[in-house]
């Protein structure tokens, strides 16, 4: 059923990259854009990866330039079966993860360095358990493909605007159906990624609690997240805003109309099906989401200052 949801919903973002290039330029106009569109996929198929940790200029590390970092990742990835991923840093503020790749065996795991200041070593571990999740589910090709066509849907149709506007209506949509385009056209590839990425929040919460074990330290760095999103602008995705459903959290700030349709599910809604899902684990206890006057200082990376390093798990 996920290859077969997989499939159906690509097909309705060509159809929709084939509908506005038929808009534009007629039946030759469809079959440009059918071209465009499956050299765009095989393209992203291969370069998925890259293209995006590129777009947010994220940088590689080993456990030379973060031991602390790479070696939480190398833990949770034996603990949820999979191959070790690489692991990118983005000098952001705005504390957000996103995991890419094509699969597994190349899979990349993305973290801001306002995420590795902001969180503690435990919620740290929810969120990047969070993101493998998505790498396990196969999740990472689908919402990079996705956001690839999206962002192409948009650009071509604000092309539809400036060269289809001046067409009498034999020959292209005409000025009212260029605006209606530009309109439709990016809100209706917005809510297939609506539909994407709700189901595949809600199921990366789920086996990303499991893989930690603990529900309620991922629940904490949601509602964390949440709160510094709207305080903290993120300049690359405002400037990308077809990427932001690949974040853990909606990394845009809520001032422009992008973010009139939210890509995420409710993050109370998140809490609340982790607080369900650690009540049916008999996970132990954890502060409440939310009240950082509950936690104990921390060090520059989340750590306590008191007493001796722990692992992930206590």
């Amino acid at each position: 059923m996920n290859y077969l949801r997989t499939a159906m919903l690509l097909a309705g973002l060509t159809a929709l990259f084939m509908g506005v290039g038929y808009l534009i330029g007629g039946a030759s106009g469809a079959m440009i854009a059918l071209v465009i569109a499956a050299a765009t996929n095989l393209f992203t198929y291969w370069n998925s990866d890259r293209m995006v940790l590129s777009m947010y200029g994220a940088h590689e590390v080993d456990r030379n330039s973060a031991p602390e970092l790479v070696g939480l990742v190398a833990e949770l990835a034996g603990r949820a079966g999979l191959p070790m991923p690489r692991v990118f840093l983005m000098d952001e503020a705005q504390p957000n993860a996103f995991a890419t790749g094509r699969n597994p065996e190349n899979a990349a795991v993305a973290v801001t360095t306002g995420l590795m200041r902001q969180l503690s070593r435990e919620e740290l571990a929810g969120v990047i358990a969070h993101e493998l999740a998505h790498v396990k589910n196969h999740d990472t090709l689908l919402m990079t493909i996705t956001a690839t066509i999206a962002g192409a849907i948009s650009m071509l149709a604000q092309f539809g605007m400036f060269f289809g506007g001046h067409r009498d209506n034999n020959n292209g949509p005409g000025i009212v159906g260029s605006i209606l385009m530009m309109i439709l056209a990016p809100l209706g590839a917005m809510l297939v990624q609506m539909a994407i990425s709700r189901t595949r929040e809600y199921a990366a919460d789920d086996l990303g609690a499991r893989i930690v074990g603990q529900p309620m330290w991922l629940a904490s760095a949601l509602v964390k997240i949440e709160g510094a999103a709207h305080q903290v602008p993120n300049y690359d995705a405002e400037r990308n805003p077809a990427t932001a459903h690949m974040f853990i959290i909606n990394p845009l700030s809520g001032h422009g109309v992008d973010n009139l349709f939210a890509t995420h599910p409710l993050t109370q809604n998140r809490v609340a099906a982790l607080r369900q899902l650690a009540g049916e684990l008999g996970a132990r206890a954890a502060p409440s989401v939310g009240a950082n006057e509950n936690y104990p200082p921390r060090g520059p990376w989340g750590r306590s200052s008191r007493g001796p390093a722990r692992g992930p798990w206590g």
